[in-house]
């Protein structure tokens, strides 16, 4: 199966605001050590990401999909190759990288305007200024009114929501999204879908989410990565075709989930893909 398609262009740069959150991985390998054995995890991973782009990564568990997500947001940098966002190397964690876990991990003691404002105590901005930032985050993520509410006080699909405003408070440039919804019921796992997809083209950042469900990332991805294990490679990167916002539906998404997943339910190919990087400056 090789998808070439078009796709849409994310609403990220205006003459004014050029794009930021282009990502650039290159020959990312990364072993573990076990039992003093190493034991490859990821193998020459290659590809990049387009500033304001959403992409999707699915694939069976042990694959490396977690890993592959703690090395770009700098959590462990004993890896081999490159990992560069808007050409600078990564080499640590830094608030141009927000990320997000399955748990909503909410401070239970903290209202939610607190968790939310968190990030923000240690910066130079006026009280003020942090209160309307805080506020403008949590009306986004379509939580207003409940700014006094503490964590038990909040559905499952709030708090998440509430996870999502405290990451973006910061205004980083790459949102990492670690099956953010898999805690959630399958009602609650829609509505969440359709609330991500206009926070993130309302917020314009660009966002990789790893997922265990097919469905979601090509709803949700502009493309979709689809990596093997033992050891973790790239096995194909599929284009979605279709613009935001998106109708759940759509005949080309259902023949597009059931391609990735007979995909990753068949045989591994000969020949796994090692896409080249493309200069993301262009």
């Amino acid at each position: 199966m090789t998808l070439h398609t078009r796709i849409e262009a994310p609403p990220t740069a205006t003459a004014d605001a050029p794009a930021t959150g282009a990502l650039t991985i290159s020959g990312l390998s990364k072993d573990f050590r076990i039992d003093g054995a190493a034991l490859s995890v990821l193998d020459r991973i290659d590809f990049d990401i387009r500033a304001g782009e959403f992409v999707s990564i699915v694939g069976a568990s042990g694959c490396g999909k977690s890993t592959l997500l703690r090395l770009i947001a700098g959590l462990d940098t004993d890896y081999a190759g490159e990992i560069r966002l808007d050409g600078k190397r990564i080499a640590g964690t830094s608030l141009d990288r927000g990320l997000i876990f399955q748990d909503h991990r909410l401070f239970p003691w903290l209202t939610l305007e607190e968790n939310v404002g968190l990030a923000l105590l240690n910066t130079d901005l006026p009280k003020a200024q942090r209160a309307r930032i805080v506020a403008e985050h949590i009306a986004l993520v379509n939580l207003a009114g409940f700014e006094k509410a503490y964590p038990h006080q909040l559905s499952g699909g709030m708090a998440q929501r509430a996870a999502i405003a405290r990451a973006l408070v910061t205004e980083p440039k790459l949102l990492l999204l670690d099956e953010p919804l898999g805690a959630l019921d399958a009602l609650t796992r829609v509505h969440v879908q359709h609330e991500l997809q206009r926070i993130w083209r309302t917020h314009r950042s660009t966002m990789i989410m790893v997922t265990h469900d097919v469905e979601e990332a090509v709803f949700l991805g502009d493309r979709v990565v689809v990596m093997d294990a033992r050891p973790g490679r790239i096995r194909r990167i599929v284009d979605i075709d279709l613009p935001h916002p998106r109708d759940r539906s759509s005949p080309v998404l259902h023949r597009l989930r059931d391609e990735i997943l007979a995909e990753l339910t068949g045989p591994p190919p000969e020949n796994l893909v090692h896409l080249p990087v493309r200069d993301v400056r262009a």
